[in-house]
């Protein structure tokens, strides 16, 4: 057994107890109560990691946490965030989603994946390393939002006026999972976001259903309009959808044509049959991780309780998430959109935005990349499987483009971690795997800046973030 892993052995109800706490508080964004008392219990966790922390006030948007760790030949920004998702529908959860219960093997409630306990490993890494070392190989820098979970509105300001700060060689991105087959999965980009909803209005009020032969129903007319976006196969109708996506490089072909996809496990693990357009072998993690995407979310219309009720609505409502590739951009798919439904009679339907995201991606040949797949190699003991771009959605543009950094995302999940549903969940083997992940990354890294020599620190690398930033507004991540 390694120091770290004794250690790890003599602290493992310790850094459990710790992120039970931090899970227990409901810090969504309707608690701004929560919110304030998570980023209070996040600054005080890197504090007795050994990192500076202090919570800084953002107008309008919960605080931002800030801390700082070390010194080194290279300075590694963490990204990570103290919001979760409701937890919505509650009766769907096996226990309270914010009483973290252990079943299994598995840390279950609200936040474990998604995201406070990749933010906690990464936190306990650098606690481990103080206390047997004294000192970490590199200095780290930790920005840990509230608000990502609901578009990361404010995050771009916060960037521009603290870049200094947060000037840094490389970024640790917010989190990732495991493949059904238990490989980690690392990610050197994320797909663009645009996030809307549809509003069909009708008569001022409900009416009996009786009126349905003279009165116009806007359920139906949401039905048809959101029926025009989408064909039964499920390929894309928005006109104008990819006049401006860019077809992926030849690298990033080739980096696809490398990605496993355990099709038979994943089907089984999510109780599915069959993927859309009898898609196999390599068209599978193309389709997946290269091609924009179409989602309803949610659908809102009369009555929906138990038992019936004959009624006319009086509207109806549907929230839909656009994910972008490289070359679109929030702004051009809601032109589109918006086109698209008046040239075919829906101009009095209303689109309300919701915020968005623009596409980001690093060299999957950066040292940072290069590192992470390393450390996740050596705490594992397995190939990681490397994502030139991942299918979620983040801020990485609004942080990495901004100060001109790459980054690269690896975390705690596993294949059926249930992150934004019921029963969210870590295996308790894979945090602490996590921790240990992370203590390779932060020594990985700092060799390649030891190694490069002085004359290297302090250099920037572009992150290829086509267009400006589409933060603001309100979205959800996913």
């Amino acid at each position: 057994m390694t120091p770290l892993e004794s250690y790890l052995a003599s602290q493992r109800q310790r850094f459990l107890g710790e992120l039970k706490s931090l899970c227990r508080i409901p810090s969504t964004e309707h608690d701004p109560r929560a919110l304030r008392e998570a980023a209070a219990a996040v600054a005080g966790f890197l504090d007795a990691a050994g990192a500076r922390a202090r919570v800084i006030p953002v107008s309008g948007a919960p605080p931002i946490v800030y801390a700082e760790a070390g010194e080194g030949p290279r300075t590694l920004l963490v990204y990570n965030h103290y919001d979760v998702q409701p937890a919505d529908p509650l009766e769907l959860w096996r226990s309270p989603p914010f009483d973290p219960q252990v079943r299994g093997g598995r840390l279950y409630c609200r936040g474990a994946s998604d995201n406070k306990g990749n933010l906690m490993a990464r936190v306990h890494a650098v606690r481990a390393c103080l206390a047997l070392a004294g000192r970490l190989p590199l200095k780290v820098k930790f920005i840990v939002e509230g608000e990502e979970e609901t578009g990361s509105a404010h995050l771009r300001g916060f960037i521009r006026a603290h870049a200094r700060m947060l000037r840094a060689d490389g970024c640790l991105w917010e989190l990732s999972w495991k493949d059904p087959g238990g490989r980690p999965i690392l990610s050197c980009g994320v797909k663009g976001l645009c996030y809307v909803e549809l509003r069909v209005r009708g008569a001022r009020h409900d009416l009996h259903s009786s009126y349905a032969s003279i009165v116009p129903n806007p359920a139906w007319r949401l039905v048809w309009a959101l029926a025009s976006l989408l064909d039964p196969s499920y390929r894309i109708t928005l006109d104008g959808w990819t006049d401006e996506a860019r077809p992926p490089g030849e690298s990033v072909l080739r980096a696809l044509r490398k990605v496993p996809f355990d099709a038979a496990g994943f089907l089984k693990t999510h109780g599915l049959t069959r993927f859309i357009r009898a898609f196999s072998g390599e068209e599978i993690p193309r389709e997946f991780l290269a091609a924009p995407t179409c989602t309803i979310c949610g659908l809102n219309a009369g009555y929906t309780g138990e038992g019936s009720k004959t009624v006319l609505p009086a509207g109806a409502s549907a929230k839909l998430d656009f994910r972008l590739v490289p070359g679109m951009t929030p702004e051009k798919l809601l032109r589109a959109l918006r086109r698209h439904l008046d040239r075919r009679g829906f101009g009095d339907i209303e689109i309300l935005r919701l915020g968005g995201f623009l596409p980001a991606a690093t060299d999957c040949g950066d040292p940072v990349v290069t590192a992470g797949r390393d450390a996740c190699r050596e705490a594992s003991g397995r190939e990681p499987i490397l994502y030139p771009v991942a299918p979620w959605s983040g801020p990485v543009h609004d942080v990495c483009a901004a100060l001109r950094i790459p980054a690269v995302s690896f975390g705690v999940g596993n294949a059926d971690s249930c992150d934004h549903a019921p029963n969210e969940n870590i295996l308790i083997d894979d945090y602490f795997e996590g921790i240990r992940c992370m203590e390779s990354f932060m020594r990985r890294y700092a060799e390649t800046g030891a190694r490069r020599g002085a004359a290297v620190i302090g250099r920037r690398r572009r992150v290829s973030c086509p267009g400006r930033s589409a933060a603001g507004g309100r979205s959800a991540r996913g």
